[in-house]
């Protein structure tokens, strides 16, 4: 075998290798790591993050970036919540209005879809940078969270909505049927539509794309839609599992979606990268945060070992592109 044909190999099984590498150590080091209760529980937490970074993979295809996902996770789950607890209620009218469960989870999809679309659109009619439009977006989102909620959160949501987050179906927690259903409706779209032919296309080379006719903004804003709803339904999981939602839900979610990305082989200059490659980082930093809390690591030092991985990840991303 070719150098080169020895390094592509390696790229393309690089993460495989170091989740294989990392379960390996982990299982040695704790004797709780290699239980089937430990490995559900690591699917159950990963099935959010996978959520949120598949629609981060999409962004980050057209060579764009999302800082505001764990804001709109927060503001969806709250507005979600308070609509299933308290409805809405306009006493001038003499009139009040009800949700059900599948209502509240509607609306939660409407906000984050909205919130993404308004992202979209500023990036794409203003030509405000996907970093500096998503950043003030984290911030708006998350002050509105602050307003829905007062500050308090919103708990007691019964155990029906509860289920989303704590029940099973088939023998497999319905978080992950989510996760899963999420992962195979993505695939499809990268790789059987023209939409996703478009997003690798506009990553690649985005002069080229609009010279050969793709509507450039079009496919900006229905890719930051689409980051907004799926970030809005990692909200209405984590609302569910928790029985509440927080007004700092989603703290540093962005963190671990960006990391699952990049670990997963997509490039943040846009153009390559994969789902299931993204599913696999997911697990990678799904693994890594399980094993470090069952070690005791100070929650201080996840944070600094999660940014090295990150960091190395980016460089590894880059040195495989020069090789190209």
């Amino acid at each position: 075998m070719s150098i080169s044909k020895y390094r592509s190999t390696l790229t393309k099984f690089q993460s495989s290798i170091a989740l294989f590498l990392l379960c390996l150590a982990l299982s040695l080091l704790s004797d709780k790591f290699l239980t089937v209760d430990n490995g559900w529980n690591v699917l159950r937490q990963i099935s959010v993050n996978i959520c949120i970074s598949v629609g981060m993979t999409l962004v980050v295809l057209t060579a764009g970036i999302d800082l505001s996902v764990g804001s709109m996770l927060a503001l969806s789950g709250a507005i979600a919540a308070g609509l299933l607890k308290f409805g809405i209620e306009l006493p001038d009218n003499d009139l009040y209005i009800g949700f059900t469960i599948l209502g509240t989870i509607v609306t939660g999809i409407l906000t984050g879809s909205a919130l993404g679309f308004f992202n979209g659109w500023v990036i794409t009619k203003f030509k405000v940078p996907p970093f500096v439009a998503t950043l003030a977006m984290l911030t708006i989102a998350r002050g509105l969270t602050m307003l829905w909620t007062k500050g308090y959160p919103i708990s007691s949501l019964g155990n029906e909505f509860g289920y989303i987050g704590t029940g099973w179906f088939l023998g497999i927690p319905v978080l992950v049927w989510i996760a899963a259903i999420i992962i195979a409706a993505s695939i499809i779209l990268t790789n059987k539509t023209s939409l996703g032919r478009y997003i690798y296309a506009i990553g690649g080379n985005e002069n080229a794309s609009r010279l050969s006719g793709i509507n450039i903004n079009k496919v900006k804003i229905i890719v930051y839609t689409i980051a907004g709803a799926l970030a809005a339904v990692g909200g209405i999981m984590v609302t569910s599992r928790l029985d509440s939602a927080q007004p700092n839900a989603g703290m540093s979610y962005e963190l671990d979606s960006i990391a699952a990305v990049v670990i997963g082989g997509t490039s943040l200059s846009g153009g390559r990268g994969t789902i299931m490659g993204t599913v696999l980082g997911a697990i990678i930093i799904g693994v890594l945060n399980n094993g470090l809390v069952l070690l005791d690591v100070s929650p201080f030092w996840q944070q600094v070992v999660k940014g090295f991985v990150i960091l190395l990840a980016v460089i590894i991303d880059k040195v495989n592109s020069k090789a190209e």
